[in-house]
């Protein structure tokens, strides 16, 4: 079953702190952002109205706004438009964690539910299945209180067991191969830790023994070498101190900790570079773990990629995926992933229980004031 944890409360309870305590303690050589992405370059008055704003909130509702119809996101291959169910899922988890945006959350899982949209994600049971998309829907529906068990028809607990191996591991039933990885695992760990029977033993086990000598987790399973990788070590903790196995999970925060980059991000394996996907998944690991200083220096990183009042309206309160600046190809899964990083609540707390209806945007003063 699901072990409590911090939620959303950890937002509440730093409130304000949050950004005032990381420039506090961001290493000094923390590189500065650019003009339309950071608010250090904001004028005083324009600064002083983003630190008394909703930072996460102002993320979540920029992020709204991009929604297709109010409802989901698309991607376009060689000219032709795809629904992209992936993205729209991770809007939906990080609308919980701001707690706004609930009209275009529950359009979005109706959207979500449509046979056609709901099969092309996680397949049809039959030919296809895929254990990351099947977990990570699981986890939204839980998040978004629906009933799981009969969601488009589908019963996605069962359908997440039913590709789960002797080893322990899920894996995907598909013609062009098996693609699952950390992500997978966790996320499958996550959402059926929330049903009744709670997480597979055996999986837990899987995801435990997966980890490597020097603490972290890896992406892919079975490699040759284990390399450790932020993004994957973030969801993983998260998964095994949710499922009872504190002794792994800090082991993997203390890799975390021991991984941050001097300007307070997290990036790919070998990068010398930030990005806010990564840093906004490990900020969530670590905030929602109280490992708060270093939960916090990663915070700051993230505001100092938000869309500050002097940026144009239409991209205020977004998140550049790095310090090059607003890049509208990126921002979007930025954002969405930045968003859980500033809220600080971890995936085994999150609920969209009591969300605003709204989308609210940035507070900016008024040009009078």
């Amino acid at each position: 079953m699901t072990l409590t944890r911090p939620g959303r409360r950890i937002s509440a309870l730093l409130g304000g702190l949050l950004l005032a305590a990381a420039t506090a303690i961001v290493p000094a050589t923390a590189s500065a952002a650019p003009a339309d992405s950071a608010p250090t370059n904001s004028t005083p008055s324009e600064a002083g109205s983003i630190l008394s704003g909703n930072r996460t909130q102002a993320a979540a509702g920029w992020l709204a706004r991009q929604l297709v119809d109010g409802e989901r996101f698309e991607a376009t291959f060689d000219g032709v438009t795809y629904p992209d169910q992936g993205l729209t899922i991770d809007a939906i988890l990080a609308f919980a964690a701001a707690g706004v945006a609930e009209q275009n959350a529950a359009k979005a899982t109706t959207w979500l539910a449509r046979p056609e949209i709901l099969s092309g994600y996680i397949g049809d049971g039959t030919t296809n299945a895929y254990a990351g998309a099947t977990a990570k829907l699981l986890l939204a529906t839980e998040v978004r209180g629906v009933n799981p068990s009969s969601f488009g028809g589908v019963d996605l607990p069962t359908r997440l067991r039913s590709l789960q191996q002797p080893s322990g591991r899920f894996t995907d039933l598909s013609p062009w191969g098996d693609y699952s990885n950390a992500f997978s695992q966790s996320l499958a760990l996550l959402a059926l830790d929330r049903t009744p029977a709670g997480a597979p033993a055996g999986a837990v086990d899987f995801l435990a023994g997966a980890r490597c000598a020097d603490g972290g987790f890896p992406l892919d399973f079975g490699k040759p070498t284990c390399t450790s990788d932020a993004d994957s070590t973030a969801i993983s903790v998260q998964a095994l101190a949710a499922t009872g196995r504190p002794q792994e999970a800090a082991a993997g925060l203390n890799w975390l900790v021991g991984h941050q980059l001097a300007d307070g991000g997290f990036g790919t394996p070998g990068a010398g570079t930030s990005n806010a996907n990564s840093t906004g998944l490990a900020a969530q690991a670590l905030l929602s773990s109280w490992r708060v200083l270093p939960g916090l220096t990663a915070r700051h990183f993230i505001t100092q990629r938000q869309v500050p009042c002097s940026g144009t309206p239409a991209t205020r309160g977004a998140i550049a995926y790095d310090a090059t600046g607003f890049d509208p190809s990126t921002a979007t899964r930025a954002t969405a992933q930045a968003v859980l990083g500033l809220a600080g609540t971890g995936f085994a707390g999150l609920s969209a229980a009591g969300a605003r209806p709204d989308a609210p945007n940035l507070h900016c003063p008024s040009p009078t004031s």
